[in-house]
């Protein structure tokens, strides 16, 4: 069995990892994806780009049409990154306290105590988050956003790493509530699966058909711990400011869009540039090229535009905003932007 690897060296904030630090983050990345692929088939894209986001201490929502491994997909990440998990599936009826949990009346010491919920683990998985309503969706924004949960004036920390995962189906309306846009926010990636092609279809089916069991199997690759180091590896990557401006340029580019009536907020110009170099560190670079930022810029910045009635009207979609924009927008020159100064 894989013994989780955990003897990774920190990098001292705002200094550059060496070479050979980050080759090693950039190995276990490889080995996390390799053991995932393992079980998920014909997902290597979305998957890379979200455990990019993860190493960038992110959240990613899965949005994408019913049984093409969304949950799958979230189940195997955990497990390679050697995370506690926990699924839940999310209803009309779940209510904030079903997600953060709440006070306990305990007759032993007379005494309410808190209960922790579902949300106190490693990696949550909201599977179909927009089956739930927006009163319970929003239990998630503090959680997401600061890591902790307050509950009757009390706040309470979550572990640490603490990820979450939502999956969502788009082309279902009945009983289903829209993801506010501050909700949305918060997801530093949205990715969309896809349907597999004929080959990989048929590989799923042999390799389900070969195990002759439900069950896909996946090890853990690193731990908890050695996540938390890798995440460091990362957020060692020192960014060339031309590089930053130009995701500054992008998000402020949708602002402007004829097409947007509400565009990427800051949050955005971020998520672009912290993922963009965790992308780099898969990669095997301890510096960020503009098409790292040019991979991440639809899953990073489509799902924060808000477009208006007329471009919805003639069929226009965020993504096809931010595809545009990449061709508008000057990129620095590789050259100039491939290895911080």
């Amino acid at each position: 069995m894989t013994t989780p690897e955990t003897d990774a060296t920190d990098a001292p904030d705002g200094v550059a990892p060496d070479a050979a630090h980050v080759t090693e983050v950039a190995d276990r990345a490889a080995a996390v994806l390799a053991e995932v692929a393992t079980a998920v088939v014909g997902m290597a894209p979305a998957l890379r780009t979200a455990l990019a986001t993860i190493l960038a201490g992110g959240h990613v929502l899965l949005e994408d049409v019913p049984g093409v491994g969304k949950t799958l997909a979230a189940r195997s990440l955990a497990t390679a990154l050697g995370l506690d998990f926990q699924r839940l599936q999310c209803t009309p009826d779940l209510l904030p306290s079903d997600i953060t949990g709440s006070l306990v009346y305990d007759p032993a010491t007379t005494a309410f105590e808190f209960r922790p919920g579902p949300v106190f683990t490693g990696l949550f998985l909201a599977d179909e988050i927009n089956r739930t309503p927006p009163k319970t969706q929003s239990a998630l924004l503090e959680a997401m956003a600061e890591r902790q949960v307050t509950v009757e004036g009390t706040s309470h920390p979550l572990p640490t790493p603490f990820h979450v995962v939502a999956t969502s189906n788009p082309v279902e309306h009945e009983g289903t509530y829209p993801l506010p846009e501050a909700q949305l926010d918060r997801f530093m990636v949205r990715l969309a699966v896809g349907y597999l092609d004929p080959a990989d279809e048929a590989d799923v089916l042999a390799r389900r058909l070969g195990r002759r069991r439900e069950a896909a199997p996946v090890r853990p690759v690193v731990d908890a711990a050695g996540l938390l180091r890798m995440q460091a590896g990362v957020e060692a990557v020192a960014v060339d400011p031309d590089v930053l401006a130009y995701c500054v340029d992008l998000a402020a580019a949708t602002r402007a869009h004829r097409s947007v009536e509400v565009g990427a907020s800051p949050r955005g110009s971020q998520a672009l540039v912290l993922v963009a170099r965790a992308l780099a560190v898969i990669d095997g670079r301890d510096f960020v090229t503009p098409e790292d930022v040019k991979a991440v810029a639809v899953p990073a910045l489509a799902h924060r535009l808000t477009l208006t009635p007329q471009a919805w009207a003639t069929g226009v979609s965020p993504s096809a905003v931010v595809e545009q924009l990449l061709m508008e927008v000057a990129s620095p020159a590789a050259t100039t932007a491939s290895r911080p100064s």
